[in-house]
């Protein structure tokens, strides 16, 4: 069934993707550092912490938005965001198929009024 909960856990495992791909991209910087081009301005001043930087980079990848802003600089960094664009568009091309699929044969189910 087709629920308001159904559709907030959707957009809940859509959000933990992108967090889990900003989590492997610090990893990632931490292995192989330089693997992206992060302007000044986005770097934590203090700390020189990259986690902001590489979380807000892995939303846009996701939804396909890349504003070019950060980028990556190394074949493995390129290689990874490449892989979360595919999953973040068949995730939601799948979910939303799945979702509306649900919904349909829910409705043709129902007994008429």
């Amino acid at each position: 069934e087709v629920t308001t909960d159904t559709i907030a856990g959707a957009a809940c495992a859509y959000t933990l993707l992108a967090m889990l791909w900003g989590n492997l991209y610090v990893l990632l910087e931490i292995v192989h550092p330089g693997s992206f081009a992060i302007p000044a301005p986005w770097r934590m001043e203090l700390s020189g912490d990259l986690a902001p930087a590489l979380l807000y980079f892995s939303f846009m990848t996701l939804t396909t938005v890349g504003y070019g802003d950060i980028t990556p600089q190394w074949a493995g960094a390129g290689g990874l965001a490449a892989a979360e664009a595919v999953v973040g568009q068949l995730y939601l091309a799948i979910t939303i198929a799945r979702l509306v699929g649900l919904h349909i044969s829910q409705r043709n189910a129902a007994p008429p009024r």
